[in-house]
């Protein structure tokens, strides 16, 4: 679990394996403090488990899945990727719920200076932007982000200099693609509403917003 606060940003060192699947090292810092085998580290948003590591670098594995729906398999050698390392119980929850699986990419569609603070607008498909409100939540490359506004196949949102100046958001132009993570708690909603058949009953769910409302639940 994660909460979307970038520790750092680090480099992708090298690339090995096929399209299929791939190892990737990572220069890094802060996030290889007190660091084990087998820890998580969020990778632009994206939970993977640490395989060794040295004084300087970590090195993950990425499965086909990883690869078939993010943007890691567009990463080059040079790139500069957000981390953060899995949060431990106690530690201060600055962003929101992040678990580290990115739901699908975005395309960055304009960057616009606004005032002091910059203007992403990104376009998504329509499974992911039924989880977007205005002023709800997102994860964009492992950042914990507040959603200005949405349409019918983009959403935008507001970047501080300090978020940019810390991020690799900093190097994002339009057409480059982008990991999104939409919020946990909407998906969670729309299943106990019967928003997916239930695998065990082939039925939808009783539950309802009316049941919701009637128990004091909504």
């Amino acid at each position: 679990m994660f909460t979307g606060l970038v520790e750092e940003v680090g480099v992708l060192e090298a690339k090995t394996g096929s399209a299929e699947a791939s190892q990737l090292v990572i220069s890094a810092e802060r996030v290889l403090e007190g660091v084990q085998i087998g820890d998580s580290i969020a990778v632009n948003g994206i939970c993977l488990t640490v395989t060794s590591y040295t004084a300087r670098h970590f090195t993950v594995d990425v499965m086909p899945e990883t690869l078939n729906k993010t943007s890691l398999r567009k990463l080059r050698q040079g790139h500069r990727v957000n981390l953060e390392r899995a949060m431990r119980l106690g530690d201060r929850f600055g962003g929101h719920i992040v678990s580290g699986h990115v739901d699908g990419t975005g395309t960055i569609l304009s960057r616009q200076a606004h005032a002091n603070a910059v203007l992403f607008r990104i376009e998504a498909g329509p499974s992911l932007l039924k989880y977007i409100i205005p002023r709800g939540s997102i994860c964009i490359d492992g950042i914990s982000l507040t959603v200005v506004d949405v349409d019918e196949n983009s959403f935008s949102v507001s970047i501080i200099p300090h978020t940019l100046a810390e991020t690799s958001l900093q190097d994002r132009r339009a057409g480059d693609q982008v990991n999104l993570e939409t919020d946990v708690i909407g998906k969670y909603v729309e299943r106990l509403l019967g928003g997916h058949v239930q695998q065990d009953k082939k039925e939808p769910s009783r539950l309802s917003l009316a049941f919701l409302q009637e128990n004091g639940f909504a």
